[in-house]
C-alpha cells in the first residue's frame, strides 16, 4: 500500500478546489503535485491564468494560494508505477477539514479517473459535485496544450 504524504495547498481564501487521483513516481518523489516534466498541469494553468509557468516548489505553492488549491482524491492505494489504470483498494482522503477551513465555491478534477474516483468515494460523503476536467498527464496525447488550457479556462469564471 502507498500513502499519500503531500500536504494540501490551500488557506481560509480558498475558493477552487482541484483534485487529482494520485501522486506518480516523479511527484512523489518530489514531494509535490504533477512532479513530471511531461505533465503539463503547471503549464496549463500559467497559461490560464497569464502568468510565469512555475519553477520550484514555493512558486508553485504560491501560484496555487494566490488562485487555487491542488490536492487528490486518494489518500492510500494500490498503484503500479504512476498507472491510474492500475489503482486499487483506493482509501480516500478527507476534505471536511479543507471545507471547513476555506469557502470552496467549485470542485474540479484533474482527469477521469479522479472524476470517478470522486464520485465513488467523496461525493457519497459530501454531496458536492465535480466539474471534470481533461487530464493534464502526457498520457492525454489527445489533448494538445492549446486544447488544454481552452477546456481548463472554465476554472478561472
Amino acid at each position: 500500500m502507498i500513502k499519500h504524504t503531500i500536504p494540501p495547498v490551500y488557506d481560509a481564501n480558498s475558493r477552487i478546489l482541484v483534485l487529482g487521483s494520485f501522486p506518480s513516481v516523479k511527484s512523489r518523489e518530489q514531494q509535490f503535485f504533477y512532479g513530471h516534466k511531461q505533465n503539463r498541469f503547471w503549464k496549463v494553468l500559467a497559461g490560464i491564468l497569464e502568468c510565469e509557468v512555475p519553477q520550484t516548489i514555493e512558486e508553485k505553492k504560491a501560484m496555487l494560494l494566490a488562485n487555487h488549491i491542488v490536492w487528490d482524491v486518494i489518500r492510500s492505494c494500490e498503484i503500479e508505477g504512476s498507472s491510474d489504470a492500475s489503482i486499487r483498494d483506493v482509501v480516500p482522503n478527507d476534505l471536511s477539514e479543507i471545507l471547513k477551513i476555506a469557502d470552496i465555491q467549485t470542485i474540479y478534477t484533474n482527469g477521469g479517473k479522479a472524476y470517478e474516483l470522486y464520485c465513488k468515494y467523496i461525493y457519497p460523503a459530501n454531496g458536492i459535485k465535480a466539474h471534470k476536467l481533461p487530464s493534464t498527464s502526457p498520457a492525454n496525447a489527445g489533448y494538445s496544450l492549446d486544447r488544454l488550457k481552452e477546456a481548463w479556462a472554465e476554472i478561472k469564471e
